[in-house]
């Protein structure tokens, strides 16, 4: 049997078709060559593997990825204990706040222990990025938190941040508690992703104040909250930075009966040393933040 082939399958079964297997292997290879070796490996047993659309592993695929699947998956933790657990690529996931503020700090810090690290990163937000620790694509996560725990995997929290509403400068709004008063809110919200834990955090503490106001605009960062404000599109949800200053244009309206949000880290199974490096560099930053 062709190791190569059952390599090429174990992608395809892991992400659920040739195209999502071609953008997750590790090296280029185009998806015609990778059907093809697939399609040899099915003809060399004499079974069907999968069903393309949709696609769904049969019983004979099945059989075979969950044989493979622990090969597989282990490889680079094996590579890790081999080399003393200084793995030469590490592989982190980060919400785009921390890839553009913190991590290039923190990186520097690691490369003076570990000269001949490699990193791969990942963005993404924090439900994804858990989703990738789960599929072993990830070592280690920063990312915003949730407050309850999440099974299988260990946190731990780095900063809390204060949520505040961004206005337009020129606003009439003086604070939080004048939108309260109100009978309805008509100003636009501008926020994260509903799903995201800050908006959340925030709609649940409407919630308690008996507060109805939903997201006009959803954006896909913080950067982008701050810009739609500062064009006077509407109010926007965020945390306080203290590293970096609100932009030109926009003054906050303090959150105070709020839950901050948290930031942190989150891995699977034992701290490795590379693990253990991230997590120390990360606290000496979030101190001197704090």
């Amino acid at each position: 049997m062709n190791i190569h082939h059952l390599e090429l399958f174990y992608y395809v079964a892991r992400h659920g078709g040739t195209m999502p297997a071609v953008r997750n292997i590790p090296y280029g290879i185009q998806q015609p060559a990778v059907s093809a070796q697939v399609a040899q490996l099915e003809e060399h047993l004499g079974v069907t593997l999968f069903q393309r659309r949709p696609f769904a592993l049969t019983p004979a695929g099945e059989k075979l990825y969950e044989f493979i699947q622990p090969f597989f998956v282990n490889l680079d933790r094996i590579a890790t204990e081999l080399q003393g657990g200084q793995a030469r690529n590490f592989r982190i996931g980060a919400s785009t706040l921390i890839l553009r503020d913190h991590l290039p700090r923190l990186l520097r810090s690691v490369h003076k222990k570990f000269p001949s690290l490699k990193v791969s990163l990942r963005e993404g937000y924090p439900a994804q990025l858990v989703e990738l620790l789960e599929r072993d694509e990830v070592d280690l996560v920063f990312t915003l938190l949730e407050r309850k725990a999440i099974k299988g995997m260990h946190t731990q929290v780095m900063l809390e941040l204060p949520l505040v509403l961004l206005v337009a400068e020129g606003s009439p709004v003086k604070s939080a508690e004048e939108l309260w008063r109100r009978d309805r809110i008509a100003d636009s919200l501008i926020s994260l992703p509903v799903h995201e834990q800050i908006s959340k955090t925030f709609q649940a503490g409407l919630a308690r104040l008996g507060v109805e106001w939903y997201p006009s605009v959803e954006a896909s960062s913080i950067d982008l909250v701050e810009a739609y404000v500062a064009n006077h599109l509407g109010i926007g949800l965020t945390v306080v930075q203290p590293w970096r200053p609100l932009p030109a244009g926009v003054r906050a309206l303090p959150l105070a009966d709020f839950p901050p949000a948290l930031i942190g880290a989150v891995w699977r199974g034992k701290i490795t040393p590379l693990v253990a490096a991230f997590l120390e560099v990360a606290a000496v930053r979030a101190k001197e933040l704090k």
